[in-house]
């Protein structure tokens, strides 16, 4: 059954609060003070994505296929209706959600998704228009070939530029110890495994991705040679794609996807295969194969992030933070243009798998937790601005 909570937000600018809230309330220690943790909402099963509405609610999705609303006074609504089938096997599902650029006027929404196909399945985009009761008109506009039958590295953010063109992150499809053979698919450009895809709002190619032509590669490939991007942002001042994915055991990467670029996997890799044994030649640099601006050993298998770009708790300014399924924790990432220069965990003891990351317009931080009772959470730095 599904639990509404009184909003975080609502608690913790009134003068009083209520009991019970506080109580739910968690502290944690930090570099720059307390960080506060209350929950909004719960229920909800392997949360995957929120979005923010410009009334205030939250649209999420559910891994098995449902999409809800969560109202401001934390309210969470039925399954929205008309929301495509989706292949809820394995790591895939309904995944990723975003608002259109002129969402204000068009109410459209875009999601990604793992779509039967007839006994196989692959990662899709769709956009539709959102009512407070279902989804109208569904579309879907890009389709990862070829079909797979595994159920793994679905990848599947998306992210808009301010040109209002859409980058969609793809995973590698292997399975968590599959053949060799099956992550070379990510260094050809003939597939869309292991890319980020970059395409217009109504699924066309922009002219000017390396591979437009179609002559070297699939149209829509942006960027090659990842394993599986669960997390993305677009920075704020440059407008750069940045993007995390995951390794296998270590390895975790922090890249900035650029155009023709390839990331390397499964030739080099910071980390090992699952039986420890190396990855290929068990080599971390090769010519012509971008280094990560950061890596991860061990693995914290990365999940969703955001730039913290409001003006509400000034020592987080232009951090990154990136969510870990692994640890349960909050990586919080200071920057100097594209280098990491500090790394600090938050919120460890959480215990919680931390599937997405999202900065609300009241200047909080919220989080998703992947459980089977998935959480909204609402993340604050006490005593600061």
């Amino acid at each position: 059954m599904l639990r509404p909570r009184l909003l975080a937000g609502i608690v913790l600018t009134t003068a009083a609060g209520s009991a019970a809230a506080a109580e739910a309330a968690q502290r944690f220690d930090s570099e720059h003070g307390p960080v506060v943790v209350t929950e909004v909402a719960s229920g909800l099963e392997h949360p995957w994505s929120l979005a923010f509405l410009p009334d205030g609610r939250m649209l999420v999705t559910e891994r098995p296929g449902r999409m809800r609303l969560i109202a401001t006074d934390g309210t969470v609504s039925a399954p929205l209706e008309q929301v495509p089938e989706v292949h809820a096997r394995g790591q895939g599902g309904l995944l990723d959600v975003v608002l259109a650029p002129d969402y204000a006027d068009s109410r459209r929404i875009y999601f990604s998704y793992a779509e039967p196909r007839g006994g196989r399945n692959g990662s899709a985009v769709a956009h539709a228009r959102l009512t407070d009761e279902a989804l109208e008109d569904v579309t879907v506009i890009f389709r990862q070939r070829p079909d797979w039958e595994g159920q793994h590295h679905y990848g599947s953010r998306l992210v808009f530029d301010d040109r209002r063109r859409l980058y969609v992150t793809l995973g590698e499809r292997n399975t968590a110890r599959g053949a060799a053979k099956d992550r070379e698919a990510a260094q050809a450009l003939e597939n869309h495994f292991g890319k980020v895809v970059r395409i217009q709002a109504d699924g066309s190619v922009p002219p000017d991705n390396p591979y437009a032509d179609g002559g070297k590669g699939r149209p829509e490939i942006w960027s090659y040679g990842h394993r599986n991007p669960q997390g993305a942002a677009l920075h704020p001042d440059t407008g750069m794609l940045w993007l995390n994915e995951h390794g296998p055991m270590g390895g975790d990467e922090l890249n900035v996807a650029r155009a023709g670029v390839n990331y390397g996997w499964p030739v080099i890799t910071y980390g090992r295969d699952y039986s420890g044994a190396p990855v290929g030649d068990g080599i971390t640099e090769a010519p012509g194969m971008a280094q990560p601006i950061h890596h991860w050993v061990p693995s914290i298998a990365t999940s969703g992030m955001a730039f913290y770009t409001a003006e509400r708790f000034a020592p987080w300014r232009g951090n990154l933070f990136v969510g870990s399924l692994k640890f349960g924790q909050l990586v919080r990432l200071e920057l100097e243009g594209e280098t990491v220069v500090h790394e600090e965990r938050l919120l460890e003891g959480l215990n919680r798998r931390i599937r997405d990351v999202r900065l609300g317009p009241d200047g909080a931080l919220y989080l998703l937790t992947d459980e089977a009772d998935g959480r909204v959470l609402r993340i604050v730095l006490a005593n600061t601005n």
